[in-house]
């Protein structure tokens, strides 16, 4: 089981999850979290992170779980089997139609947003798989959408290795509120966003997922890019 204290309101679907997660992200990842604190236990809180392995949601979930769920936003095509999208549903997480400019997945989020949740994101939209990627501004609409919301950042590293056996890897979730705050007065939905993964990115570079065959793969598309 995860060691969230039993005053953190999980779901069942939640709990779960993480718990069949613990070995392959906790004990053969050897997890580190710094900066739990910057995860207020309760009130709307948008959480903004990198994305470099299918891991990253998994792994950003388990750190959290002392303070609170997250319920992320995640390409609807991980519904289409059915026990899967059981368990997703459970964990409040979002469905998102990827590159239609998802407003259904956005008003959804904006009203669990104003009901108190946390909900994370991903800007760069998919796994960047080494190479930068688009910011895009939804991040930063659900920030300028909700009153009094909080805003904090989430970088993960070491998650492209999880199945690169035998090495092992070592997985750092690190949690910290942006230096230039929330949205500033005339700052657009898309700056802000964009000011946010910088500040992400400056020490958590783009790599490459996978075991040797799928990276190597990657790799040669980025050369002949």
């Amino acid at each position: 089981m995860t060691d969230a204290p039993a005053t953190v309101k999980l779901s069942p679907a939640y709990r779960l999850a993480m718990a069949v997660s613990t070995p392959m992200i906790r004990w053969w990842g050897r997890l580190e979290v710094t900066g739990l604190d910057a995860l207020p236990p309760s009130g709307p809180l948008l959480l903004i992170g990198n994305h470099d392995s299918n891991w990253d949601p998994v792994a950003i979930g388990w750190a959290g779980t002392s303070r609170r769920q997250i319920k992320a936003l995640a390409k609807s095509s991980l519904w289409k089997f059915k026990p899967l999208g059981w368990v997703l549903n459970g964990m409040g997480q979002v469905p998102v139609d990827r590159g239609a400019g998802d407003v259904k997945a956005l008003d959804r989020a904006i009203e669990e947003l104003a009901g108190g949740s946390c909900i994370g994101v991903f800007p760069e939209g998919t796994i960047s798989r080494g190479q930068a990627l688009r910011a895009r501004s939804g991040a930063g609409r659900l920030a300028l959408s909700v009153p009094g919301i909080q805003v904090a950042c989430v970088r993960v590293t070491g998650t492209v290795d999880l199945v690169r056996f035998p090495k092992r890897p070592r997985i750092r979730v690190d949690f910290f509120a942006p230096a230039g705050g929330p949205p500033q007065p005339g700052e657009t939905a898309a700056a802000f966003t964009l000011r946010v993964m910088e500040e992400i990115r400056a020490e958590a570079p783009h790599a490459i997922p996978g075991r040797k065959k799928t990276a190597e793969k990657y790799r040669r598309a980025l050369e002949d890019a």
